[in-house]
C-alpha cells in the first residue's frame, strides 16, 4: 500500500496489513469475514448501540464498527464468548418486538430477522414488559410501527445527519427511549419532508410507506371507472430487483405487460410527463433570464424537495419553478385532454401513478394540484408495492414478453428518461433550450458535464450568442441546504438549479427496493441503476422533449403555446409556506 500510512493487524489468525484509521469492521469484511451489524449503516450511522458485531480483543468484548484498528492488534471474532454475546443482545433486542414477520412488510427482507438466523437463535430466553406505542398512520407517506422499532437509530441518522431534516430524533431514557418526532407530535405534523429515506435505512418494518395496494385494487374492480396507470423513469430500472433480476436492470416492456395484466385500462409513460414539463420548464427558464427575476431557477420535479423548501427557506420559494411535477402535469392531462378525446367524464377516471418516491403520495393530495374540484393523479403506488401486486396475482413477471405503452402519453424522448437520475432534469432542459435559443441542431446531445456522483455539480453551459447559463446540480438535501445557505448568504449565484432530495436522484426514492446494509456498502446502486437509465436514453430515436410528436400534437390540438394560458391554468401551481417546528 505504497503511499499510504499502513498497519499489521491479525484477524481469526490471518495476518493483513491495513490502511491506518481503518475499523476493524472494515478490515475483517476486506478478509470476507462477515462480523453482523444492524445498528452500523456505512456513512449513516455508526452508534453501537446494538452490540451486534462485537469481537474479542484480549479479554474485552468491543463494538467493531467504531473500534480503530491498532498496530499489532490480535482480534477474533467467531469464539464462544462472541456469539454468546451477539446471540444475547440479539435475543433482549427480540423480547421487545413485535414478532409478526409473516404480516410484515418486511418479512423476508428484514435485517433482525437474517441475523437471528445466522445466529441460530430459535427461541428467546427473556420474557417481560413490553414497552407499548400506538401506530402513527398520520402522515398519506409515511407508516412508523414503534413496536417493531429496534433503536438502531439508522432511521435519525438518515433524516438528520443525510437530509439535515432532522424531524425525528431519539427521547427519553433508559427503557421510555423511543423515536419520535418533537413533542411526540404526529408525523404528519412535523418538519417530515416524506422523501422515505428513513425507511430505506430502517433495517425492520418500523418505517414503511402508507400502502395503497387495496386502494388501486378497488377501482380496477370498479366497471365505472376507467383507470390509467402511468410509470416513472426510475421505476422501470428497479423493479426488476424485486424478482431477482440485477440491480439496474431495464425492464419497461415486462412492466408494461404486467400492468396490463393487472387490469389497468391504459398504460401510460411518466416520460411523457417529463417532455411536457421541459417545454414548460424551458421556457420559464427563457422568460426568467430575459427578465432577470426570481433567479436561479429552482425545478420542482421533487416533492421532497419543494416540500423542504416551504419548511426551511420560505423567502426563496419564488425561485421554484411554477411547474408541476411530470406525474401531476400527466394526470392533468389525462383529466382534461385525454378524458376530451375518449369522451369519457373526469370524475370517472382514475389516474395511478406508479413512482420510486413516497413523497409523490403526499404531493397528490395536496390541494394546490387539483383543478375542478379532481386531483391530478389519485393514488399513487411506489415501486415496491407495484411488485407486490404483480406478486398477488400471480404473474410469472421474469418471463413476461415485452410490451410497449399506449399513446397519447405512450411516446416519450430520451430525455424524459434520464430524469430518473440526478442530473437528468438539467441536462433534458438543457438540449431544448439550446436547440430553442440558437435554432441550430445539437449534434451532441449528451451534457456529461452534469452527471456523475459528486454531491454538488456547478457548470456554465455556453449558448449560441455569447449567452451563458450558471447550472447547480444538487442531490441529497445535506448538500442543498448547504447550498441554499450560501445562495442567502450571497456567496453563490447560479441562473438554474435542479435539486433531487435522495442521493443520486429518483433511482435510489424512498419507494424503490430495499436492499441490506452490506449490499448497500459493497454494491454501488446509484450507479447501477443511472446506467440502465442512461443506457434506455440512447436507445431511444428521440432525445429531445421538443421533438416528440405527441408533444407537438397535444400543443397544436389542446395546449396552444409553452406558457400560454392554458398551460398555466391546468400544468402550473403554486407553493406554501410552512413552519420550521
Amino acid at each position: 500500500m505504497i503511499g499510504l500510512k499502513t498497519i499489521n493487524i491479525t484477524i481469526d489468525g490471518i495476518d493483513t496489513e491495513i490502511p491506518k484509521g481503518m475499523t476493524v469492521l472494515e478490515a475483517a469484511r476486506g478478509l470476507d469475514i462477515q462480523i453482523p451489524t444492524l445498528c452500523y449503516l456505512q456513512g449513516v450511522n455508526h452508534s453501537t448501540s446494538c452490540r451486534v458485531c462485537v469481537v474479542e480483543v484480549g479479554p474485552r468484548l468491543i463494538a467493531s464498527c467504531t473500534l480503530i484498528a491498532e498496530e499489532g492488534m490480535q482480534i477474533r471474532t467467531n469464539t464462544k464468548k462472541v456469539r454468546d454475546a451477539r446471540r444475547t443482545s440479539v435475543e433482549l433486542l427480540l423480547s421487545d418486538h413485535e414478532r409478526e414477520c409473516l404480516s410484515c412488510s418486511r418479512g423476508g427482507s428484514c435485517e433482525l430477522q437474517s441475523v437471528s438466523n445466522d445466529l441460530n437463535i430459535r427461541q428467546v430466553s427473556y420474557v417481560g414488559e413490553k414497552s407499548s406505542q400506538e401506530k402513527d398512520y398520520t402522515s398519506p407517506a409515511i407508516l412508523r410501527d414503534a413496536a417493531k422499532c429496534i433503536l438502531c437509530g439508522r432511521c435519525v441518522g438518515a433524516c438528520g445527519t443525510l437530509q439535515t431534516v432532522h424531524a425525528i430524533g431519539f427521547a427519553g431514557r433508559g427503557f421510555d427511549t423511543v423515536i419520535s418526532t418533537a413533542f411526540g407530535r404526529p408525523l404528519a405534523e412535523s418538519t417530515c419532508i416524506n422523501c422515505g429515506q428513513c425507511i430505506m435505512a430502517c433495517p425492520v418494518g418500523a418505517l414503511s410507506e402508507h400502502e395503497n395496494i387495496g386502494d388501486v385494487w378497488n377501482a380496477i374492480a370498479n366497471p365505472a371507472k376507467t383507470v390509467v396507470v402511468q410509470t416513472a423513469p426510475a421505476v422501470r430500472v428497479a423493479l426488476g430487483e424485486e424478482f431477482g433480476m440485477p440491480i439496474g436492470s431495464r425492464v419497461t416492456g415486462k412492466m408494461v405487460a404486467a400492468l396490463r395484466r393487472l387490469g389497468f385500462d391504459k398504460v401510460f409513460d411518466t416520460n411523457f410527463g417529463a417532455d411536457l414539463t421541459i417545454m414548460e420548464e424551458g421556457t420559464e427558464l427563457l422568460n426568467r433570464l430575459g427578465s432577470g427575476q426570481n433567479l436561479p431557477l429552482m425545478t420542482s420535479c421533487c416533492p421532497g424537495w419543494v416540500k423542504f423548501v416551504e419548511h426551511n427557506f420560505p423567502n426563496m420559494l419564488d425561485h421554484l419553478s411554477t411547474c408541476k411535477s411530470p406525474h401531476e402535469m400527466e394526470g392533468a392531462m389525462v383529466k382534461s385532454y385525454f378524458a376530451k378525446k375518449e369522451g369519457i367524464a373526469p370524475e370517472d377516471i382514475v389516474v395511478v401513478s406508479i413512482m420510486p418516491c413516497t413523497a409523490k403520495k403526499f404531493e397528490s393530495g395536496r390541494d394546490e394540484l387539483s383543478g375542478g374540484g379532481l386531483s391530478d393523479v389519485d393514488w399513487v403506488l411506489t415501486t415496491r408495492e407495484l411488485a407486490a401486486m404483480i406478486k398477488e396475482a400471480g404473474i410469472d413477471f421474469a418471463n413476461l414478453k415485452d410490451e410497449a405503452f399506449d399513446n397519447p402519453f405512450g411516446e416519450a424522448s430520451g430525455a424524459g428518461v434520464i430524469f430518473g437520475a440526478t442530473g437528468g432534469v438539467a441536462e433534458a432542459a438543457l438540449r431544448t433550450v439550446f436547440e430553442l435559443t440558437s435554432g441550430q441542431e445539437l449534434e451532441t446531445v449528451e451534457y456529461t458535464a452534469v452527471r456523475g456522483m459528486e454531491g454538488i455539480k456547478e457548470n456554465v453551459i455556453e449558448l449560441p450568442g455569447g449567452k451563458e447559463i450558471r447550472t447547480a446540480v444538487v442531490h441529497g438535501l445535506g448538500n442543498a441546504r448547504k447550498l441554499m445557505e450560501a445562495i442567502e448568504r450571497g456567496e453563490k449565484s447560479y441562473d438554474f438549479m435542479e435539486v433531487m432530495a435522495c442521493a443520486g436522484g429518483c433511482i435510489t426514492g424512498g419507494g424503490q427496493p430495499i436492499h441490506d446494509a452490506r449490499t448497500v456498502e459493497t454494491v454501488n446502486i446509484k450507479a447501477e441503476r443511472a446506467k440502465g437509465i442512461y443506457s434506455e436514453d440512447e436507445a431511444q430515436e428521440i432525445r429531445k422533449s421538443h421533438k416528440n410528436p405527441q408533444i407537438q400534437k397535444l400543443y397544436a390540438e389542446f395546449l396552444g403555446s409553452p406558457g400560454g394560458h392554458k398551460s398555466h391554468e391546468l400544468l402550473h401551481t403554486h407553493y406554501l409556506v410552512r413552519s420550521r417546528f
